[in-house]
């Protein structure tokens, strides 16, 4: 999968001055030459297996740009995403601008979302709250929140925030990050624009132990001061 990725990211995003900072989260050999590029691929190798949160703000430490972008390396791309993102992030109250994420079949995924309360788990865990949050179209939307799968970041506002929650290991990082982005005033965007596809594992699905991180993330994000924060805004009618 990394190796299409980056074979895209060389085809559709020549006209950008791109590096790649690659962690090995665990021991493996790269089916691919990190010269065969045409941009630079900074590889990691971690000597224990790190969490979500903490890979992406140790890449950060160890980026140069003037922007940031995680992204899985489950994803493809059919043209470049990042001259449409670009252009959300023109706009200073843009903290964090995301494009729309199909799957392989073409469907378009429920990449942007409000944010979870324990209710709404509750009611589609009892096959109730079917349907998406927002319905995506050609204008730009401000989502609560995107998905960590794919998200562009300008630099100063990812410091600013400190990165990812690292004592989050797995899931709700994205949540948790654009929880704290609105609490300081900045609006989510996904940008229609901007697409790309995403081959999804889905392993909290199939595995205990991806369930088990699951669960334990959704925990922690609810007893968090962030969500507790936003959840008082909203109730009291002065919600960011």
């Amino acid at each position: 999968m990394l190796k299409a990725l980056l074979a895209d990211l060389d085809r559709h995003c020549k006209p950008h001055s791109l590096e790649i900072l690659l962690t090995l989260n665990l021991p493996e050999e790269l089916p691919f030459n990190t010269s065969d590029f045409s941009f630079p691929v900074i590889v990691h190798k971690n000597s224990a297996a790190k969490g979500f949160g903490s890979n992406h703000n140790q890449a950060f430490a160890r980026s140069s740009g003037q922007f940031f972008c995680v992204m899985n390396p489950d994803i493809r791309l059919n043209d470049d995403p990042f001259r449409a993102l670009l252009a959300c992030l023109k706009d200073a109250s843009v903290g964090v601008a995301a494009p729309l994420v199909v799957g392989e079949d073409g469907a378009t995924e429920d990449s942007a979302r409000r944010f979870p309360t324990p209710l709404k788990i509750l009611c589609k865990a009892v096959g109730g709250c079917k349907g998406r949050d927002y319905i995506v179209k050609d204008e730009v939307i401000f989502p609560d929140w995107v998905g960590g799968m794919f998200m562009l970041f300008r630099r100063e506002i990812f410091e600013k925030l400190g990165g990812f929650d690292q004592h989050y290991f797995l899931y709700y990082e994205d949540v948790d990050l654009c929880t704290r982005l609105r609490l300081h005033g900045y609006a989510v965007t996904l940008c229609p624009a901007a697409s790309v596809v995403h081959h999804a594992q889905r392993s909290s699905h199939r595995s205990i132990k991806y369930l088990r991180w699951h669960l334990t993330s959704m925990l922690r994000f609810f007893c968090s001061p962030p969500f507790l924060k936003i959840c008082w805004l909203r109730l009291t009618k002065r919600s960011p």
